[in-house]
């Protein structure tokens, strides 16, 4: 199958500009920045990718491409830190800014190239970049211009494209243009690529990854674990899948009860639903630090599932995860190994799940796709649309939605808050509109009115954002008149909450989650 090759520099995005690429129908595959190329198969290699970096070309440790790869005749694009590596490679000057680009920016072009092809003069592109190109390296010559930067896009008669900007993210205009004509067009690569040919390579992994063993998943009843249930039980006899629900706690309201019901529609047969509230409470009494909340849930999950397991007699079954691939990038274990930390997610980087991942005893079907494939992929698999449609909710459950110290009576508070929030947005038809939604409760109070008394009330955040794959996000365009009803509602009916703000960042700079 026709294939575009990403060299991962350690960014961000490496594996968004992979997802881009197989939208269109072609097929790609991330390798570390560093590989060498003696140790690739590029049989079916089509052209590459160099994606950007949180490196700087000329940072001490900073990732280098093997020099071969410009010797395999494969157009190669550059993008950010790839194009200034390719600009460095051949004898050009990349140099610090002042202050970094960040953002939307027009690009204006010199010259008519196949890389641009349908794309209008002007359209707005999006930089994130503290260094650029001074000195354009021999053999390359200008293409576009942006109104900071001169080099904003490059190109070399052994059809080597540098770019300044980042083509992948959704705010860039006509980016998955600029994808397709390089990939198709400068390329030469075929589509044929597809969902339909991802479930059937996936269900294959899955049997040849199991064997004869038995497979266990820790289920929350999101949407990610139930689409893994939905292939374990696709892949496998259902009588060799072992489905465990452990209730932390921490979780939505009604959520443990929907779960038993949405399981059993999906045919399987061996159910674990475990009560496990008093010893996560427990564990995590008086803890603050987000990432040692995640360390302490990831750490007591794997501990309380090794328990349970051992009481049920499936020790020896393959442990299952619905990981994703943002949760991996931002836990800093994208392909390579120069990618930052942005945040631990508990199924991530938690050691005792590190140390099985290791093992080999993990299976994560999910771990290339994105939160909208995966959603594509249930729909696929048959599983209900209310499920697949599901808002996403983080492993750790309340307990990031916490700032500060978790107790059973802030879990409540923000149970019911959360209920209210997502029921009302339902009622006015706005949660489908919506990527992610919930509430968060500050560790702060306020003061305020009830009745004739005045009272120090908790400050609960709305967030409500707008994406298509969680590494980038906007704030959702709420009409004033339902924010303020919205807030009424739950500080009429949750007593404790006195005061109700919306959050309007957006990712970047902020994450989505809070913590």
């Amino acid at each position: 199958m026709d294939t575009i090759i990403i060299f991962d520099f350690g960014s961000q995005t490496a594996q968004l500009i992979g997802r881009r690429i197989r939208e269109l129908g072609v097929f790609s595959a991330i390798v570390p920045g560093d590989s060498r190329i003696a140790d690739l198969d590029l049989t079916d290699a089509k052209g590459i990718v160099f994606s950007g970096s949180p490196s700087s070309v000329y940072g001490e440790g900073s990732p280098h491409p093997d020099p071969a790869v410009y010797d395999t005749g494969l157009p190669i694009l550059g993008i950010c830190y790839g194009f200034h590596h390719m600009t460095q490679d051949f004898g050009g000057a990349v140099e610090p800014h002042e202050t970094k680009e960040y953002g939307r920016s027009a690009l204006r072009f010199l010259k008519p190239d196949p890389l641009f092809r349908d794309v209008p003069d002007g359209f707005i592109s999006w930089m994130s970049h503290g260094d650029s190109v001074s000195r354009l390296a021999s053999g390359f010559e200008m293409v576009a211009v942006s109104g900071r930067h001169p080099a904003a896009a490059v190109w070399s008669e052994r059809r080597f494209y540098g770019i300044q900007f980042h083509p992948e993210v959704t705010h860039c205009e006509f980016g998955s243009t600029i994808l397709e004509n390089f990939a198709v067009a400068v390329c030469g690569a075929a589509k044929s690529w597809s969902m339909d040919l991802y479930l059937d390579q996936a269900v294959e992994r899955i049997r040849e990854r199991a064997g004869d063993r038995d497979v266990l998943l820790l289920i929350s009843g999101g949407v990610d674990s139930t689409v893994v249930a939905g292939l374990l039980l696709e892949a496998l006899d259902p009588a060799r899948v072992h489905l465990m629900y452990i209730d932390t706690g921490l979780m939505r309201k009604r959520e443990s009860a929907e779960v038993a019901v949405n399981l059993e529609r999906l045919g399987a047969r061996n159910l674990y639903l475990i009560d496990a509230e008093e010893e996560f409470l427990e564990a995590l009494a008086g803890i603050e630090d987000p990432e040692r909340k995640r360390s302490i849930i990831g750490d007591l999950f794997m501990s309380v599932q090794t328990r349970e397991v051992e009481a049920r007699g499936v020790g020896g079954a393959l442990l299952a995860q619905g990981t994703l691939y943002t949760d991996m990038i931002e836990s800093g274990k994208g392909v390579g190994k120069k990618a930052h930390v942005i945040k631990s997610h508990h199924n991530v980087r938690s050691p005792l799940v590190e140390a099985k991942r290791e093992a080999g005893e993990i299976i994560e079907p999910l771990d290339c796709l994105y939160k909208d494939e995966v959603r594509e992929l249930g729909r696929k698999l048959g599983i209900d649309e209310r499920i697949v449609g599901r808002h996403p909710f983080p492993g750790p459950g309340l307990a990031v939605r916490i700032l500060g110290d978790v107790t059973k009576e802030k879990c409540g508070i923000l149970r019911d808050a959360d209920a209210i929030y997502l029921e009302e947005l339902r009622e006015r038809g706005l949660y489908d509109e919506i990527w992610q939604a919930f509430c968060v409760l500050l560790p702060i109070r306020s003061v305020g009115v009830a009745g004739d008394s005045r009272e120090y009330g908790y400050v609960l955040a709305l967030r409500a954002i707008i994406s298509r794959d969680g590494m980038t996000a906007d704030v959702y365009p709420f009409e004033p008149k339902d924010l303020l009803e919205i807030s009424s509602r739950i500080t009429n009916e949750v007593s404790q909450v006195g005061r109700v703000v919306y959050d309007v960042s957006s990712k970047p700079p902020a994450t989505i989650e809070w913590e």
